[in-house]
């Protein structure tokens, strides 16, 4: 997850989450003025790391799901950490320092749910204070209060997904529209909304995908835009108020798409990571909060600026490939936008290798001119 209030760039990423009992946490600066990469390590010490959310509202305050082996069982746990004062930027060691010192992280909170299963992962408010997750157990849906500055968690509310076989969620994505009222999940090869104030079940997409949904994300600045992705290999985008066919599909990628973001500032740009070890930044324009791009009025335009008829009948902008980034050797798990730098992205790989790149700068100067 990249996070960050300010520049330098906060990036953070368990390189070893998938490979290794060993885990550690990478709290990595990205200085763009000066091209360089600073990063601090911090200890893991309960489990091996599947899942890192960050607190929209404090940069020292992360959740992570982890694996824990209990009565000859391996159940996947949730809890909420602090990191130390000293991993926030420019204080880290540089990253050819063999001998820096790994400090630990700081436990606040379990967020305990024992009895229902395992958590597939958690995801905070988008807005407000931090104070409120929600955690997918099994076929549960947990909504919790932060309490005592983070450091007890009470339930505040609950529900159940009903029907045959084993249910599981696998994804869930909290909506910043609304009210934050909002939810979706993924399970299996469907999606669905639920209603946080009464936590029932808004609408469903049966067959949202041919297998598996592995990730959902809200449009930031669209109201009912939801992409989804899986392992059709399809990326998906819904208008939740009418699902029953999806508003766009994207079929780009050769294998799993793992992930699927928006950009936070520029809702077009949207970033998919996949186990065909490609990313793709696809430029979405027509279903985005802009789809005729910045659009000027004939009013707004002085005798010198008269619009020539060629420009009254361009067409708008066409949905398109941006670049496809081929850095990585192995299955990419995750992809994110920089919260400090709307031009800024990250990709983690399976193998370790973590690669920061930024959007060509041709169609950053076309967005903002």
């Amino acid at each position: 997850m990249c996070h960050a209030s300010a520049c330098p760039v906060h990036v953070c990423a368990d390189p070893h989450a998938d490979r290794a009992p060993c885990c550690e946490i990478h709290i990595i600066d990205f200085d763009d003025e000066n091209n360089i990469i600073n990063k601090n390590v911090l200890l893991h010490q309960v489990g091996e790391i599947w899942h890192i959310s960050a607190s929209p509202a404090d940069k020292g305050v992360l959740a992570t799901c982890y694996n824990k082996t209990s009565d000859s069982k391996v159940l996947t746990c949730a809890a909420v950490w602090r990191m130390p004062e000293d991993s926030a930027p420019g204080a880290h060691d540089s990253p050819d320092d063999s001998a820096s010192t790994a400090h630990a992280l700081e436990l606040l909170c379990h967020l305990d749910g024992s009895g229902r299963g395992s958590t597939a992962c958690v995801t905070w408010e988008p807005t407000g204070d931090g104070k409120r997750v929600i955690s997918l157990v099994d076929n549960h849906i947990l909504l919790w209060d932060l309490q005592a500055s983070s450091r007890r968690a009470v339930l505040a509310s609950s529900a159940s997904l009903e029907g045959k076989g084993q249910l599981k969620f696998t994804s869930g994505r909290w909506s910043p529209h609304h009210n934050c009222t909002q939810v979706a999940t993924a399970n299996d090869t469907a999606v669905r909304g639920w209603d946080t104030r009464s936590m029932s079940q808004t609408y469903c997409i049966e067959n949202a995908h041919g297998q598996l949904v592995r990730d959902l994300d809200f449009n930031p600045n669209k109201q009912y835009c939801l992409a989804s992705c899986g392992d059709d290999c399809k990326v998906k985008f819904w208008d939740t108020r009418r699902v029953a066919e999806p508003v766009k599909t994207l079929e780009e990628h050769s294998h799993w798409v793992w992930n699927v973001r928006y950009n936070h500032s520029h809702d077009q740009l949207v970033l998919t990571g996949s186990s065909d070890s490609r990313v793709i930044l696809s430029n979405m324009v027509s279903i985005s909060s802009e789809p005729f791009g910045h659009l000027v009025d004939d009013g707004e335009l002085s005798d010198q600026e008269e619009r020539r008829p060629e420009e009254k009948s361009q067409e708008p902008p066409q949905d398109s490939v941006i670049a496809t980034y081929e850095e990585h050797e192995d299955s990419v798990y995750a992809v994110e936008w920089s919260s400090a730098d709307p031009w800024l992205f990250a990709s983690l790989s399976y193998d370790g290798r973590l690669v920061i790149n930024r959007v060509p700068r041709a169609l950053k100067y076309h967005i903002l001119l």
